[in-house]
């Protein structure tokens, strides 16, 4: 009977919750019990659907999840190019919340947490003795680059923070063709200057080529920021050596950055239309001998090679050192591969299903899910060749992802790093340790900052149209469409538009994180 009525207590304090003034859910979840859940309890899950990899109902790992959990549980798939308009209507209507939703975003969330709409972790440690071992066997390090990226402005973690995946999630490195350098005896670049020259080499032996072949917008100039300066990138970001907040663009290597590409640009060493090319269009490029160096994703070796061999048996992309674009620039670059997914608990406004959602979730953090979710069953989806765990495969050349749904969206928290290093071709794997070794040591935090009213004004009021002016401009500095003497008029202009203003608010509540 007590448990009962501290129930109900808890439900109307969630109701309140969502009423309360900006809508921020400040639960203290006081329901007692902890009882294992069992087919009875019904568990609703909205798990994200990536193109690459599309949810599929027949997967093993969702017969491992429900065999571990011991509840009922309800997968619906949403594809992630609808995420972003299905799910901010599923709030607006809490009583079509499901209980678990996986996200792939932190600002999205925070946008969730602040209606009130979700439930922080913190208020329901009675319910997760995994999650709590897990998060206090972490060290220092592993706390700063995982969890404290998932502090929202009151402190709580209310984005459930994975782990396990960072040597393979988002891996960022230069790569180049192999087999076109070995062909005509070229020299791989150490410096920006020589990039240069070898692109100018590579113009001449392909006409028709883009050497430095980057697509993205601007996130390429990003990944390769390390090279001008530790940790630079063209917009907002974290100087881990100098301890404050910056913006690229109006410092003074922005304009050795901006000067750089627009001469590659001029001479047509690299696309002319990297701002609006599609990925397709870049693709081509690639596969067709019109593009040879470039910052991407190391899993596109994976990718390439394969696809371009069907028609050319010596198509060989591979990673390389990056160069180095100025002094005081460094040999790498800059650090991406942080998991960007998670799980997060809904306000349902029902203290027994929020209380079970919390299990659910904390299972995933017990050393049996990690084998579950990251490998499987031994002779189903593993076996083990001298004493080491090999996936088993179809023969089809199917990836392990989408033959059995491991490390996929809202399939796990904590992940095998071994699993991880399995599931990667040799290519990869052979220059894995290189490319870690070449990546700056922390992350970027502007894309997890989480920010209270007074913060989120300056934001609104600040950041929409500093940001579009700034691309506007950067983009017409690299295209020749304004003078790059304009640039200290341009920097002016940023000041003018509140850059101070915000760099001092992403410092106030970056503080809050650390």
């Amino acid at each position: 009977m007590e448990k009962k009525i501290v129930a109900l207590l808890l439900a109307g304090v969630m109701l309140l919750s969502l009423c309360a003034c900006g809508g921020e859910n400040r639960t203290n979840n006081t329901v007692a019990g902890s009882d294992p859940l069992t087919t009875d309890d019904v568990i609703e899950v909205i798990v994200t659907s990536h193109a690459s990899w599309p949810f599929n109902e027949d997967w093993k790992v969702l017969d491992y999840i429900r065999e571990g959990v011991g509840a009922t549980v309800n997968f619906t798939s949403i594809p992630a190019s609808d995420a972003s308009t299905k799910i901010p209507i599923l709030f607006a209507a809490p009583e079509t919340l499901p209980d678990i939703i996986n996200g792939t975003s932190a600002q999205s969330v925070n946008i969730y947490i602040r209606q009130g709409g979700v439930i922080a972790l913190d208020d329901m440690e009675e319910y997760m003795p995994n999650y709590n071992k897990w998060l206090n066997g972490l060290s220092e390090n592993e706390y700063t680059d995982i969890v404290s990226l998932r502090k929202y402005h009151d402190g709580k973690i209310y984005f459930a923070p994975p782990m396990g995946r960072e040597s393979s999630q988002n891996v960022r490195a230069w790569l180049y063709r192999k087999d076109v350098f070995e062909k005509h005896n070229l020299e791989i670049p150490k410096t920006f200057d020589e990039l240069y020259e070898v692109c100018k080499e590579l113009k001449t032996l392909y006409p028709d080529s883009y050497p430095y072949c980057i697509r993205q917008k601007l996130t390429n100039l990003n990944v390769s920021g390390a090279s001008w300066k530790p940790y630079w990138n063209v917009d907002l970001y974290y100087d881990f050596d100098a301890e404050k907040w910056c913006y690229g663009a109006a410092e003074d290597v922005a304009l050795e950055v901006f000067t750089w590409y627009h001469k590659m640009v001029k001479e047509g060493l690299m696309p002319s239309d990297f701002m609006t090319m599609s990925t397709s269009g870049w693709q081509e490029l690639i596969t067709t001998d019109r593009g040879f160096i470039m910052p991407e994703y190391q899993t596109r070796i994976d990718f390439f090679n394969p696809l371009a061999r069907e028609k050319n048996p010596d198509f060989d992309l591979q990673a390389m050192i990056p160069p180095i674009a100025r002094e005081g620039g460094l040999a790498m670059v800059n650090k991406y591969n942080v998991d960007p997914v998670g799980m997060y608990l809904c306000n349902t406004r029902d203290a027994k299903r929020i209380a079970n959602a919390a299990k659910y979730l904390d299972w995933f953090y017990s050393d049996e899910a990690v084998e579950l979710v990251s490998w499987g069953k031994e002779g189903e989806t593993y076996e083990v060749v001298d004493g080491k765990k090999k996936f088993i495969l179809d023969g089809t050349g199917t990836q392990v992802t989408s033959l059995y749904g491991f490390s996929t969206y809202g399939m796990f928290q904590r992940f095998d790093p071994e699993a991880v290093a399995e599931m990667e071709t040799e290519e990869i794997f052979e220059t894995r340790e290189m490319v870690l070794g070449c990546t700056m040591p922390h992350f970027n935090p502007s894309s997890y900052v989480s920010f209270n009213d007074e913060e989120m004004s300056i934001i609104e009021m600040n950041a929409t149209g500093l940001g579009s002016y700034a691309q506007e401009m950067i983009t017409k500095f690299i295209l020749g469409q304004e003078p790059l003497t304009k640039f200290d008029e341009f920097r002016d202009t940023l000041y003018e538009m509140g850059l101070e203003d915000l760099l001092k608010t992403y410092e106030s509540a970056y503080s809050r994180m650390k």
